[in-house]
């Protein structure tokens, strides 16, 4: 449920928040009669089968079964919380939160909304100087030596600060902030024991780093011109709105690649990002620096299962793949790396060899672990005892981390034949040089999901009749079992709604609705309204409204339950090592079951409180 925030809260946001308006702006919808309809955003399509219905406020896809209210939309299509998704509605509906409404939290907010601005303000600032000014042609003309189109310049807003000490002092003066503010905004310092302010970002190509919504939150600077001592890239210190480590570059414009490609592309710098994306690899993110840290593995853990480590083949690429894998395993990502052939980085692979050739690269990207042992026997002359055991032991850390039995003993086999060792022996090696290694936290690291199987159809048809006919909840309330329910999703939807109908709560379906956090219990809800057309088999079949063809569905119900558990009872009765006085203990019960289900439905002794 909410549980932070107010149901008058989430009413106001969410009657702020019109579906056709806010779906309209993340993609183009059509009307089709009373409803709008779209290409699915959240799996691939042909035909439109994502339906928008401006009159319940809600949204469903026939294809993926996505469905839900604004609210869940937001949250599943930014890959977002649900605190974050009414977060970013109430902002976008100039709408304060109670949780903001306290004077420090007001005080945080008019700053960073402030800071937004001014980053907003200077970011057009220095676009304006890299395309008109005179002061801009060296900037434009190392672009064009590194072939940067003039639509990637654009679409990534990239800029000059002109090289001056004072450019940015001087313009935030004139805009009438202080400079203490531009101070807090990493754009200008203060010199030290004086009131004298200068510009951070002087003589630079500039890249603006923008978060998951595309609002521009602090800058890189690439240097033009100047001696060898002057730093290559000077970044945006940390400030309210930026933190270096939590942030990826091009992941606003990239998100939905990386959502239908199924995994990310992790290069490691802004030119070898916007070549990679210019050239339609366009799944691809970059962390600020090398540093791939645990809060951007969470970050990518949110849009797939599995990234592409795609840094350069220098020492100090393959360093930083090996560096990552800690963090990215303890996400439970899966790793492939993708090996760029030297002297190349992305960038200049791309221009002599083409997107195409890139996206092979992609394609073809070894496992973490294929990467690594030929990483260790390429830097170990594993034809002496030394390089063996420095392979051994460090597959042998690397693999243990996995908790995987299988991984350790498929490379423990790949690592002696490269060595000229017997399986057995090296199985035996890497086992004992796994002892040394901490024990994982837990063996679910590369487990697969388990896939969660849908609701049934009955289940389904359950919740439309508590959800779209009021006058059978009260019998429902006073007949039916939650217990009976299959699916525990359903039956929690099941016992709020019967819940409301007793409290005297209920408020229609789209406040019920409303008061939902999670998407599948949204999803499950407005495919229910659906179902005569969203099942064939349900095609032009009425809602049961008459009593007795309710008693029919839920004796149906109850006695499906039954039957499941008579079957959980005879699976254990038929254990060989079983007591013959519990198994005919457990044969009794299964009969009383049986006889159970000729038996009418009677009220229930309880209710759902």
């Amino acid at each position: 449920m909410a549980g932070l925030f107010s149901s008058a809260t989430l009413e106001q946001v969410r009657a702020a928040s019109d579906i056709v308006e806010v779906i309209g702006s993340y993609f183009p919808l059509k009307r089709a009669g009373a409803n709008f309809v779209a290409l699915c955003p959240f799996h691939k399509e042909k035909t439109p089968s994502f339906s928008v219905n401006p009159h319940r406020q809600i949204f469903h896809c026939f294809g993926c079964h996505k469905g839900g209210d604004i609210f869940s939309f937001v949250q599943e299509y930014e890959s977002i919380t649900f605190t974050e998704a009414v977060r970013r509605l109430a902002e976008r509906a100039r709408i304060p939160l109670e949780v903001e409404k306290d004077p420090a939290q007001l005080k945080n907010r008019f700053l960073k909304e402030t800071l937004l601005q001014i980053h907003e303000q200077i970011t057009q600032r220095w676009q304006a100087a890299l395309i008109n000014d005179a002061a801009g042609q060296i900037a434009r003309d190392y672009l064009t030596k590194r072939g940067v189109p003039a639509e990637a310049v654009k679409l990534f807003r990239l800029g000059c600060a002109p090289d001056a000490w004072d450019d940015t002092v001087n313009w935030s003066r004139s805009k009438g902030y202080e400079p203490a503010l531009v101070e807090q905004a990493g754009l200008i310092l203060r010199k030290e024991g004086s009131d004298h302010y200068y510009d951070r970002f002087r003589g630079r190509l500039i890249f603006p780093i923008c978060d998951e919504q595309g609002r521009v939150i602090g800058f890189s600077g690439r240097v033009l011109a100047g001696d060898e001592k002057t730093a290559k890239y000077v970044n945006s210190p940390e400030t309210p709105i930026f933190t270096k480590g939590k942030v990826f570059y091009g992941l606003d414009k990239s998100r939905r690649a990386i959502l239908d490609a199924g995994h990310a592309v992790v290069c490691e710098g802004q030119l070898d990002l916007i070549a990679c994306y210019m050239a339609g690899v366009q799944n691809i993110v970059a962390p600020q620096g090398t540093a791939l840290t645990a809060e951007h593995t969470r970050i990518l853990k949110r849009y797939v299962d599995e990234v592409v480590l795609c840094f350069d083949s220098d020492a100090a690429g393959r360093n930083a793949a090996i560096r990552a894998l800690d963090d990215l395993l303890a996400s439970g990502l899966a790793i492939r790396v993708a090996a760029v052939p030297a002297p190349h980085d992305p960038d200049s692979f791309i221009k002599e060899f083409g997107g195409a050739a890139f996206q092979q690269l992609i394609d073809r990207a070894e496992g973490f672990f294929d990467f690594y042992l030929n990483h260790l026997c390429a830097t170990n002359d594993v034809n002496t005892d030394k390089g063996r055991r420095v392979v051994v032991e460090e597959m042998a850390t690397a693999l243990g981390k996995t908790g995987n039995e299988l991984l350790l003993d498929k490379y423990a086999r790949e690592a002696g034949a490269r060595m000229g060792v017997s399986p057995i022996s090296a199985i035996a090696e890497f086992r004992k040089s796994l002892r040394s290694v901490a024990p994982p936290k837990g063996d679910q690291l590369h487990a697969e999901k388990e896939e969660k199987l849908r609701p049934s159809n009955q289940d389904l048809w359950l919740l439309k009749l508590l959800l779209q006919n009021d006058e059978c909840v009260e019998w429902l309330a006073t007949h039916l079992e939650p217990e009976w329910v299959a699916d525990l999703v359903v039956r929690g939807i099941v016992n709020l709604r019967i819940a409301s109908h007793l409290e005297h709560s209920w408020q229609g379906f789209t406040s019920f609705l409303a008061q939902f956090q999670e998407p599948s219990a949204k999803a499950l809800m407005v495919e229910a309204l659906n179902l005569n057309i969203a099942e064939d088999h349900f095609k032009n079949r009425p809602v049961p409204r008459q009593l007795d063809q309710i008693k029919d569905f839920v004796l149906n119900i109850r006695n499906d339950f039954i039957e499941r558990r008579r079957s959980v009872l005879l699976q254990h009765a038929n254990d060989p090592t079983l007591p013959d006085a519990e198994r005919e203990k457990l044969l009794h019960q299964r009969f009383e079951l049986a006889r159970q289900k000729s038996e009418p439905l009677r009220p229930r002794t309880c209710r759902v409180s």
